[in-house]
């Protein structure tokens, strides 16, 4: 457990850099202050300790390049950076797939968590934060479930994650993702135009399910391969809710193979019987207008251990 001690900190005066133009207050402040919670951050600017250009503020309020902060005296907890297990960071350092002053774009590994949370002490973000100075301020411009490998945009300046963060709201991002899913497909291409909502369970879990009263979701899908027992999809996520791919294909009778969540536990001890040990669903690619007029893409092939049972299910199923 990394070690903890507390120090205080006088009255600061911040000015605001371009990295920061546009953030929040009180995510500028979580940066600054770390360690202190976010309950004594809204007390904070609750009571009008925290001013900018000497004026009160609220939580929503956002800083403008060449703003003045005032940052009250506030007792801090100061943590050391986490120990990154060897092996992850092996992971992870094999995992960049390309970088630059603005981006960091990794092939993630399945079974490691974007970020930390839930459980999880050390995700992506932490360990690759830890690892190199010049990577401290990485920000995650979108996320992959735990279970799915695949390509990770990571920003490494505020002004790279907002301008990420736009592309995002404006729809200027494609995504693909390749994924095997139980039994012999049969639907054709297929945009799958379902609601979702989101339900929280006891521990914080989140669990997904097709609700008329859920957030609009909509994913594009078509068959690469197939046999009888399984299918090779391509998936084109039209919108960005939580478990997309995986609910909506469930939805469709066909869960992807190795899903604990949503899939099938009989026929995912079958697939497991003979060889798959993981959730077969992959980030392909991503393409993205980072604002320059230039599209941005990225590409992670498929790991080598799912495509070799893709192909071997195929070859011993016989395709259709």
């Amino acid at each position: 457990m990394s070690k903890k001690e507390n120090t205080h900190s006088g009255v600061r005066h911040v000015r605001i850099g371009p990295d920061a133009d546009g953030q929040r207050i009180d995510n500028f402040l979580a940066s600054e202050l770390p360690g202190v919670p976010k309950g004594r951050i809204y007390r904070m600017l609750r009571k009008g300790e925290v001013r900018i250009n000497k004026g009160r503020v609220r939580p929503t309020s956002r800083v403008r390049e060449g703003d003045d902060v005032r940052i009250p005296p506030v007792s801090l907890e100061v943590r050391e950076q986490p120990a990154v297990p060897r092996g992850l960071q092996a992971q992870l350092e094999a995992a960049v797939l390309f970088e630059d002053r603005d981006l960091l774009v990794i092939d993630k590994p399945a079974g490691v968590a974007v970020h930390g949370g839930s459980g999880v002490s050390l995700g992506c973000v932490e360990a690759l934060r830890a690892m190199r100075d010049d990577w401290q301020d990485l920000g995650l411009a979108h996320r992959l479930d735990r279970e799915t490998s695949g390509v990770l945009v990571l920003a490494k300046r505020r002004s790279a994650l907002r301008r990420l963060h736009a592309a995002f709201r404006e729809d200027r991002v494609s995504k693909v993702y390749e994924a095997l899913v139980d039994r012999h497909w049969d639907h054709g291409n297929r945009t799958i135009d379902a609601p979702l909502q989101v339900h929280t369970r006891r521990g914080g879990e989140r669990h997904v399910t097709v609700d008329a009263g859920g957030k609009p979701s909509v994913t594009e899908v078509q068959r690469v391969d197939s046999c009888r027992d399984a299918s090779l999809m391509v998936a084109r996520p039209l919108t960005g809710r939580t478990h997309q791919i995986r609910v909506h294909l469930q939805h469709m009778g066909h869960p992807i193979v190795g899903d604990a969540r949503y899939g099938d536990p009989e026929r995912n001890d079958w697939h497991a019987k003979r060889g798959l040990k993981r959730l077969f669903l992959h980030a392909q690619s991503i393409a993205f207008d980072f604002g320059d007029g230039n599209e941005r893409l990225f590409t992670a092939p498929l790991p080598d251990a799912l495509n070799t049972y893709a192909q071997r299910l195929f070859r011993s199923g016989g395709k259709r």
